[in-house]
């Protein structure tokens, strides 16, 4: 199928608008190019109650969250991690995205603003990913925690699910992982698909690749590079979106085998006509308000 009128004229307009590839960027360039982007979002639904937190990290660090309550007594908390590329991407960014998941959920979401690369690279976001997990199933004792993320989020939400399960929890009912990264092979097919040279391509994930783990060798490691674990069981239950067009599709639809092959209930979903990143538009793309559809239900379902 092909791309979706609305991708078309959103890529059109971005092509008329003179912005150069993200992989000829630099990182402070690439962040406020994309950054630019919220301005299309707009405000979100309204909260019950927004925090912003402080959360000390595992290596003594310190990094931002922003707790965004839809009421009194929220059913879960959704822990999120931003996509990116490990690279860019800021809470302000995912704001009206959290206020969504909040809203159609019902759940209390903690937007994780975990350490970006170059000057923070792997396993930084990782171990900060982890801190935030146990943060946030500390500061809401008694409610159901699921993990989630786009993208580089996507990775590290698979990261510490598989991590939770090996060091003793917190336990997590559900993952949901968005276009996730969970391989780092460059040259599959859907990377070197033509069509899929898209917001996303495989250049610019060279370019992410190359500021968050530019030493190849521990990019096989299952920290970076989840589909690499050697064993999957046990994980919770997982949703896993795709989309049709994107470098990142056939990995995260393997990620999505294997957790089936391991015993893990899954989910997925490819969406048809739809790009990478469509799920972050919010009020932008129809295919945001389907992802968002799918991803509600989903935790609705499993909180139930």
């Amino acid at each position: 199928m092909s791309l979706d009128e609305a991708t078309v004229q959103f890529l059109k307009h971005m092509g008329e608008s003179g912005v150069k590839p993200l992989h000829e960027m630099t990182p402070e360039e690439a962040r406020l190019t994309l950054g630019a982007l919220r301005e299309l979002y707009g405000a979100g639904p309204g909260m019950h109650r927004v925090e912003e937190a402080v959360v000390a990290g595992e290596d003594g660090g310190s990094f931002g969250a922003r707790v965004l309550v839809p009421s009194a007594t929220p059913r879960g908390v959704i822990v999120y991690y931003h996509g990116g590329g490990w690279v860019v991407g800021a809470l302000d960014e995912f704001d009206t995205l959290g206020r969504e998941l909040a809203a159609r959920t019902g759940c209390a979401v903690v937007l994780v603003d975990y350490r970006l690369a170059p000057e923070h690279r792997f396993p930084a976001a990782v171990r900060d990913a982890r801190a935030a997990l146990v943060w946030a199933a500390a500061a809401f004792p008694g409610l159901p925690v699921v993990v989630a993320g786009d993208s580089a989020g996507g990775n590290l939400a698979a990261v510490v699910a598989r991590r939770a399960r090996d060091e003793g929890g917190p336990p997590i009912r559900m993952q949901v992982l968005v276009y996730p990264v969970t391989d780092c092979d460059l040259d599959n097919a859907s990377y070197t698909d033509p069509d899929n040279q898209l917001l996303l391509s495989r250049d610019s994930m060279i370019w992410f690749w190359d500021h968050y783990a530019p030493d190849h060798a521990v990019r096989a490691d299952p920290d970076a590079s989840p589909l690499r674990a050697a064993d999957l069981s046990g994980l919770p239950p997982a949703l896993v979106l795709t989309a049709e067009h994107d470098v990142l599709r056939d990995e995260g639809e393997a990620y999505a085998e294997r957790l089936r092959q391991a015993g893990v209930p899954v989910e997925h979903q490819r969406l048809a006509g739809q790009m990478h990143g469509f799920f972050t538009m919010v009020n932008v793309l129809p295919g945001s308000r389907a992802g968002l559809t799918a991803v509600g239900e989903a935790v609705v379902r499993s909180l139930s």
